[in-house]
């Protein structure tokens, strides 16, 4: 099969200098959605699918957002004179000996089963046979309309523009979403006409023509019309955005996790959760993140590329960017990490501490007000409140190692690069700049001392 995705539209109504196809919803670019449903289909129908992708507009920014997609092929259309002529670019790349699908790259929520029963249809009318996505609204203004005999047989397609009164109260439209015969829609096209209000060449002229010569066409109704809703401004972005939100809760849920509000969860990416997950109000997941069995997470969290062990709890308030947590650990408020951390089972990470490319060993503790960057810290260590990791020099950043049962009083410097020795105790208050010794407990601050006779500035008066 032939997969045609037209993505050379401005959208200017977005009035945006990016191109429309890559706006997001739920994370990715619109055109990422429909790669993915067009893969999905080639794969449940044991295929390997042509994807052809039509560029215009800010083609450049669109080959180089997908550069690393081997399966793909771009055309380019300029100018853009309409549906027609951008499915005319893509003719000489396309197969004559199976049918062509045509997407569109800003339409993101469809879904490969609606496609498949579009693609069945079509095989079962006829040999041969066109299938057309049609759908019903209760306000089709804007929309081509999908005119039919007193057989019920479909016709043609009219766009509103080009439509006469009666033709306007038809209430079933067209998606432009449709299915046909590759050899036949080459000739279609290339017989296509520009003489409507647009001056443009639409895609749909090709039903009319399909009919002309006895192919029968199948108007398949998509089960939910909001999977059809294309966006060409950002009022409309925001809407599509809301609703992959609904439809990635309803799966969540589904897959046994419980969420507080389920209208209350934004992911953008790919959120993978396993049995008794609770996930509270006000969360973003953004990239690859999974949450094993028995994890809670606490309300207002961002957590992006993270993976959390089993029964961990996230407090709220929480940034969690690149890490790794182990099971039965406990994380915030407040807390964050930094890109490469891994945090073993039982770790606690209290509020306002901040880890950085660091490992903790299993059951040890910075329960608040601390910086770990650039460590190695064993097991059953302690860090006291206060305790700053000096990982930078101003040119470089060194290591820390501290090692297994390890206690650092509050308000501790811990310079890099240095060692502390498994079961040491740093005193609080102390700057630490060479090796501690294992098992010993370490003071490095200055004397205490007490100025007699010393008195406080007084204000001078005026």
């Amino acid at each position: 099969m032939n997969i045609v995705i037209l993505a050379a539209g401005q959208g200017k109504r977005m009035r945006s200098s990016r191109p429309k196809v890559l706006h997001r919803v739920a994370g990715r670019p619109m055109l990422a959605h429909v790669l993915a449903t067009a893969r999905e289909i080639n794969q449940a129908r044991n295929e390997s699918a042509k994807l052809v992708v039509v560029i215009g507009h800010g083609a450049q920014q669109v080959r180089e957002a997908f550069d690393r997609e081997a399966d793909v092929r771009f055309v380019v259309q300029e100018p853009q004179r309409g549906t027609g002529h951008a499915v005319m670019q893509a003719a000489a790349s396309l197969d004559d000996a199976v049918p062509t699908l045509v997407l569109y790259g800003d339409v993101p929520l469809l879904r490969a089963a609606t496609l498949q029963k579009l693609l069945d249809a079509a095989a079962d009318a006829q040999h041969e046979g066109v299938g057309l996505l049609a759908v019903r609204l209760p306000d089709p203004t804007g929309y081509g309309r999908v005119v039919r005999d007193r057989l019920r047989n479909v016709l043609r397609i009219v766009e509103e523009r080009d439509a006469s009164a009666d033709e306007r109260k038809l209430d079933e439209v067209n998606t432009g979403i449709l299915v046909a015969p590759t050899a036949r829609l080459k000739a279609w096209l290339a017989a296509l006409s520009d003489n409507n209000a647009q001056r443009e060449y639409y895609l749909t002229d090709v039903i009319g023509q399909a009919v002309a010569e006895g192919v029968r066409v199948a108007a398949v109704a998509a089960p939910d019309a909001e999977e059809t809703l294309g966006v060409n401004s950002r009022a409309q972005l925001a809407q599509l955005e809301r609703l992959a939100q609904q439809r990635i809760a309803l799966q969540l849920m589904e897959a046994g996790a419980t969420l507080a509000d389920p209208a209350r969860i934004d992911v953008r990416g790919d959120l993978a959760v396993g049995a008794e997950v609770f996930i509270d109000v006000n969360c973003v997941f953004e990239g690859a993140v999974h949450l094993a069995d028995g994890v809670r997470i606490g309300p207002s969290n961002v957590i992006r590329n993270c993976r959390i062990g089993a029964n961990t709890e996230v407090l709220g308030f929480c940034y969690l960017e690149s890490a790794t947590i182990g099971a039965h650990a406990r994380i915030g408020p407040f807390a964050r990490t930094r890109p490469d951390v891994t945090l073993a089972d039982e770790v606690h990470i209290g509020n306002f501490v901040e880890v950085k490319n660091s490992q903790l060993g299993r059951g040890s503790k910075a329960n608040h007000l601390a910086y770990v960057g650039d460590a190695e810290v064993g097991a059953r260590v302690n860090i006291g409140a206060g305790t700053i990791v000096a990982n930078y020099d101003g040119a470089n950043k060194h290591r820390t190692v501290i090692e297994d049962d390890v206690h650092t009083g509050s308000n501790s410097v811990l310079v890099a690069p240095v060692t502390i020795g498994a079961g040491a105790t740093v005193g609080a208050g102390s700057t630490v700049s060479r090796q501690v010794p294992a098992g010993k407990l370490t003071v490095a601050r200055a004397r205490q001392s007490t100025i007699e006779g010393w008195t406080r500035p007084a204000r001078k008066k005026n």
